[in-house]
């Protein structure tokens, strides 16, 4: 089983940076907006803005920071990337402490935030590859999208009941601490790490993360499943801020079924991360990319038909929980799949190429989720959104594209 396989010490304290940071994250989940809200008594305008055009531009940001990333050691970029969140999110309650904070300071937190997340990931992503033995990549990020998941179950509840016992500037300040700390683990990882080489002059003459997008583009594999996972990480996105006004303010649902209806749900998480490694070497990576792609896609449609009471709070929780399993057991299976496909000399640029394309994704279509349910209602954007993740699965590789170190599958399969 992939929890009990033993990756070393180095790896352990690299998910123990990852866990650090995913739990304050979770803790401090939805605190930027709610602090807006309570403490700046920003309009929906604004709010909206701190949550889609902040990530947004940092996107924009990350894009140069792309090379910079690729010919640099990855521990030193992942410390300094922690060192940053951590500074900009700590001037968050210094500012609240001195009666100086302004919308303007959050806008730039989440920037910094939002950029400095994907140059994190890039370089996580290409020392995840030198660290552990191609075979045990898949249970690496297996366990990395474990631990996602269940932060996102357990900080939102625990965020929600320190904001209302202590304010909403605590769970800032620990998710500040948070990046601290993983900075402080990924230091600890120790050992050498060679200086990155530019492989040839084409290399050397790079165009940034341009070099990414050519190469994801020019893999007829990693070109299906970048595609899909836009439209489907965009069209699930977008469902959350509609659902929500749905559910609380339509369907008249108290705050905490609310934050029930999505954190147990998240829990799923762990039974597909679990499953990922034994599904794929019973059945194979390519039909794992088929069937387990196309179930992520069917279920968001139910959210369309969720009424009132215990019947609808149990509708929006067993769709939930369908989409969690299947999209933790493609997660890592992609996330693998990537890093085997990717060449050393590009996996910082290609993996900043696919996070700033899922993240343009998700801010372009939840502003354009927000102008239809403002013109038309939740239940439509819900609807529209179930229909159109059905063609998803149309966008997932037909062919096989074998990966040097897949695992082999117990029993052939077409």
């Amino acid at each position: 089983m992939a929890g009990r396989r033993r990756l070393g010490r180095r790896f352990g304290w690299l998910w123990t940076a990852y866990a650090v940071s995913a739990y304050g994250t979770g803790l401090g989940f939805g605190a930027l907006p709610l602090i807006a809200v309570l403490v700046l008594h920003a309009g929906p305008a604004e709010v909206s803005a701190l949550s889609a055009v902040g990530p947004a531009v940092g996107a924009l940001v990350a894009v140069p920071l792309a090379p910079w990333v690729e010919f640099r050691r990855k521990r030193p970029v992942m410390i300094m990337m922690d060192l940053a969140r951590f500074a900009a999110m700590a001037t968050i309650p210094v500012a609240y402490a001195f009666g100086r904070l302004g919308f303007v300071q959050l806008l730039v937190v989440s920037i910094v935030v939002a950029a400095a997340k994907i140059a994190f990931g890039a370089a996580g992503g290409a020392y995840l590859k030198s660290l552990v033995r191609p075979d045990d990549l898949l249970v690496a990020n297996a366990r990395f999208e474990s631990t996602n998941w269940s932060s996102i179950a357990v900080g939102p509840p625990l965020g929600g009941a320190a904001i209302g016992l202590f304010g909403p500037v605590v769970t800032v300040a620990a998710d500040a601490f948070s990046y601290l700390f993983s900075a402080l683990a990924v230091t600890a990882i120790g050992g050498g790490e060679e200086a990155p080489r530019p492989a040839g002059a084409k290399t050397v003459g790079s165009g940034g993360v341009l070099d990414g997008w050519r190469h994801i583009m020019g893999h007829p594999g990693l070109r299906a499943l970048y595609l899909n996972n836009m439209l489907v990480s965009g069209l699930i996105m977008a469902t959350e801020p509609v659902l929500a006004v749905l559910l609380l303010r339509e369907l008249d649902f108290a705050p905490w079924q609310y934050g029930l209806a999505f954190a147990a749900p998240c829990l799923g998480g762990l039974i597909g991360s679990r499953l990922a490694r034994r599904v794929v070497v019973r059945h194979g990576r390519d039909r794992v990319f088929r069937v387990v792609g196309t179930l992520r896609a069917v279920w968001l449609i139910g959210l369309a038909f969720v009424g009132p009471g215990v019947v609808g709070l149990v509708t929006v929780m067993a769709v939930e929980l369908a989409i969690i399993i299947n999209m933790s057991l493609f997660t890592p299976v992609l996330a693998t799949y990537r890093l085997e496909q990717t060449p050393k000399h590009l996996l910082a640029r290609t993996l900043t190429a696919w996070s700033i394309g899922q993240q343009a994704a998700i801010a372009v279509l939840t502003a354009l989720s927000g102008l239809l349910a403002a013109a038309t209602g939740p239940r439509t954007v819900l609807t529209v959104a179930g229909l159109l993740i059905l063609t998803t699965p149309l966008l997932l590789p037909r062919r096989n594209h074998p990966s040097q170190h897949e695992p082999e599958p117990s029993r052939s399969h077409s």
